[in-house]
């Protein structure tokens, strides 16, 4: 008798973990002790008894048994329901998501909630005009219940709930449900079949991705409580006989698992699905779940003292044989009360991170942004910044974005490839995240969410791509994007700037039609501060009256840009320069043609013009070509195969000379970072091109070594044939020109011969004969003979001690 009172206690604690999915206070609200043991049913009791029964065990393995009922009395239920088949377009399509769908079988959690949300939606809308829909069940939430011991998985919402008619009409027949449509879809075989589901409301079926038998049973106000059961071949309907399983309103759709399906019955696997998908439905989304919690010591003490009064009660009505029992039900008692922690079941509530983005902007403080991008990035930082719109127009949308504190970890490293860190929902069902163009490449280090109620629900993202309202809200997370930037205060503009600056350089490289946008949260280096960064509009506040063009110079740090010699000039005249001293920053500026009416001038390429065009300017200037004009002559001759011209210079101040690229050549800063790319090819006809293209060397007029050269120039041009050429004056324009080049930034072409060049001039400096040889090595004994004399030495040594030894 013992025996069976314990089997029965566990199959009654079995019984207390299937979902009731009632909505009383008794059933949805109390956590479950497993560890308790409830009351056996005579039901329960029965088929314990009968549980040997080989016809039973055969009908029960048969029969699709429901809560509250044995199998025996599910299968009698199942035999008085009405008997459908389904369309012949349904079972079409079912087949179809079934075959097509099996490596994607994880969104079936994802359709089955945003139903049950669309059936909250539902009664909410109608509660608004009248309260009394609502009835006992006033809480508009969803539960799911994992039960490993049956392999089903429960989901109950207490929405609208569906009539018998309903039943037929939304699960039986094509109706209003867009199946023919989806059909059609299907068939053109231009879209996976899998991102169809939910666009034409078929959402429902893709339970039988993972489902052998699918039971329904639901309540609307107007109607009894059915029981709709199909596994994917018909279906049937029967009302509801079980008083105490009554769900008041809503609907529970019980999912039969298939074998290939028992993932689904863990509940981290659950947990994670409805995070991935249904995160910021409106609605609570619970999970039961269990958690291990320590015993208070009182209770332990109380339970110990009732386990104890039980025991004496049981002594005095059993026999003697059943002492025996109670005494060893006693010891297990008495270790049980030892344990300290105990296992509780309870609703968990998974979707607690609420879509803030559907309120107005007005409604959210700032701390509650602060706490919803943690959670949704998984940061521990507070962003730089936010954005919260609603657009309207041709597509309605919400939106939050964010500026992260830090940029992610190899983001530059790895620009251009695929980032996740926008999130598309469908009413607040989250679709994809695999977009490659929902923000370009430049802003991929934003973090956010978009919601339309416009786009179709589950679309592959193959297919959403090429959706014009995509488009749409692109553009429109672009401009907003970049008007939340704009927006941030200096201090948290320059964290900003320090983190993402690249980022914006680069786009001004891509995104042409937001060119100007982008031009107005540039940042630079400039001659004015030393320390600060300073963007355009500050700099043009500041030019100098009459200047029309925007200097700025390129090099690899700082320190190289202020000892430049294109700056010299300018800096004396009191000129603002920009120094440019990213690899990225030239390559942007270049795509930036003018700035608020002003051009922008490379101070290390033609077209600059300091003194204007005045006639005194002009005047100083002839003069200066005139006179300089056999050294310019001479220098063009003699470096013909290096330069282009040799021209009297006026950017020039302290330095004697530099090489100036043309207006569509490379400076010496591109040269530098054209030659350092990895995946340059060394055959590249372009690179090639540029590279072999020749400069222009400016001299400075007003310098004493142009001005001795000047002198020896033309000497050589009153020289006859028969005089004696300057030995030297060759070489020395050739490292006047080689020093040029490392001045300019550009890379010497033999730095060998370079090399060879500045020790003739040492010599000739140092009174040292040019043509003087080397002094020869002192040659060193042969190795060879040493070794022979050294084995003689042994030798006659090994003779001596011979003979010393005879004596």
């Amino acid at each position: 008798m013992k025996t069976v009172l314990a089997l029965a206690a566990v199959l009654a604690i079995a019984l207390v973990l299937l979902p009731a999915y009632t909505h009383s206070a008794e059933t949805d609200d109390t956590a479950v002790d497993v560890e308790e043991t409830p009351d056996v049913s005579a039901d329960a009791a029965a088929n314990m008894n009968s549980a040997t029964d080989a016809d039973v065990v055969e009908r029960e393995d048969r029969a699709i048994k429901l809560d509250g009922l044995s199998a025996d009395e599910s299968e009698q239920l199942t035999e008085k329901a009405e008997k459908h088949e389904f369309q012949a377009e349904v079972s079409r399509m079912m087949k179809l998501i079934i075959n097509s769908l099996y490596k994607n079988k994880d969104i079936f959690l994802r359709e089955l909630i945003s139903n049950a949300s669309d059936a909250l939606d539902k009664i909410r809308f109608l509660s608004l005009t009248d309260k009394a829909v609502l009835g006992e069940t006033e809480d508009l939430q969803i539960k799911i219940h994992v039960d490993k011991e049956n392999n089903v998985l429960h989901i109950t919402d207490t929405g609208i709930g569906m009539t018998r008619q309903d039943l037929v009409k939304n699960l039986g027949t094509i109706a209003k449900s867009g199946t023919s449509e989806f059909l059609a879809k299907a068939s053109e075989g231009g879209a996976d079949t899998g991102n169809l589901i939910g666009q034409f409301g078929v959402g429902f079926y893709s339970a039988f991705l993972v489902a052998d038998t699918v039971v329904v049973t639901t309540k609307h106000n107007d109607d009894k409580q059915y029981i709709w059961t199909s596994d994917a071949e018909s279906f049937s309907i029967v009302e509801d006989p079980r008083e105490d399983e009554q769900l008041g309103r809503g609907t529970r759709i019980s999912l039969y698992l298939k074998e290939e399906a028992k993932e689904f019955l863990e509940d981290n696997s659950i947990r994670d699905l409805i995070k991935k998908y249904s995160e910021f439905i409106s609605f609570d989304i619970f999970l039961y779940t269990s958690k291990t919690v320590d015993i208070d010591p009182e209770e332990l003490e109380a339970e110990a003292e009732e386990a104890e009064a039980d025991a004496e009660e049981d002594d005095e009505e059993a026999s003697d044989e059943e002492e025996d029992d109670e005494e060893t039900d006693e010891e297990e008692d008495e270790d049980e009360t030892v344990a300290t922690t105990k296992t509780v079941w309870d609703w968990e509530i998974i979707n607690a991170n609420k879509p803030i983005w559907t309120r107005t902007s007005k409604e959210v403080e700032d701390e509650e942004y602060n706490k919803f991008y943690k959670a949704f990035a998984k940061e521990d930082k507070d962003p730089l910044g936010h954005i919260h719109f609603t657009a309207e127009g041709e597509v309605t949308f919400r939106s939050i974005l964010f500026i992260p504190s830090v940029a992610p970890a190899g983001f530059f490293q790895e620009y251009g490839k695929h980032n996740q860190n926008v999130k598309m929902y469908v009413r607040r069902v989250f679709i994809t995240d695999e977009f490659e163009d929902m923000l370009p490449k430049y802003l991929g280090f934003l973090r956010g969410v978009v919601d339309s109620d416009d786009l179709p629900l589950n679309v592959s993202r193959e297919t959403l791509q090429q959706h014009k309202l995509l488009k749409v809200i692109k553009k429109k997370l672009v401009r907003k994007a970049l008007e939340m930037i704009k927006k941030l205060d200096d201090d948290t503009y320059a964290k900003f700037w320090k983190e993402f600056g690249t980022s914006i350089k680069l786009g001004l490289i891509e995104d042409y039609s937001n060119r100007n946008r982008l031009s107005k949260l540039l940042r630079f280096e400039t001659s004015h501060d030393a320390e600060e960064v300073t963007g355009l509009e500050a700099y043009v506040e500041r030019a100098k009256k009459g200047q029309d063009v925007i200097y700025f110079m390129a090099a690899a740090t700082r320190k190289e840009a202020e000892a430049s010699p294109f700056v010299e000039r300018l800096l004396k005249r009191g000129y603002e320069v920009l120094y440019l001293t990213q690899p990225v920053d030239e390559y942007a500026v270049q795509n930036l043609p003018e700035f608020d009416g002003k051009k922008f001038q490379n101070v290390a390429k033609e077209g600059l013009n300091i003194d204007g065009d005045s006639e005194a300017a002009k005047e100083r200037k002839e003069e200066a070509e005139k006179e300089f004009e056999p050294l310019t002559k001479w220098l063009g001759e003699a470096l013909k195969g290096d330069i282009t011209k040799a021209q009297v210079s006026d950017r020039l101040d302290e330095s004697p000379c530099a090489l100036v690229a043309s207006q569509f050549g490379w400076s010496g800063n591109m040269q530098r970072i054209m030659k350092a790319q990895a995946y340059a090819k060394g055959d590249d006809s372009s690179t090639n091109f540029q590279a072999s293209q020749k400069q222009t060397l400016e001299i400075n007029p007003r310098h004493p070594l142009i001005k001795n050269l000047l002198e020896r120039a033309k000497q050589e041009e009153d020289k006859g044939e028969d005089d004696e050429k300057d030995a030297t004056l060759v070489d020395t324009a050739r490292v006047l020109l080689d020093t040029a080049r490392l001045r300019s930034g550009y890379m010497l072409e033999d730095s060998v011969d370079f090399a060879q060049r500045i020790e003739r001039m040492l010599r000739v400096s140092a009174g040292v004969d040019v043509d003087a040889e080397v002094e020869p090595e002192p040659e060193l004994p042969d190795e060879v003979e040493d070794e022979a004399e050294d084995e003689e030495e042994d030798e006659e040594e090994e003779e001596d001690l011979s003979g010393h030894d005879e004596l």
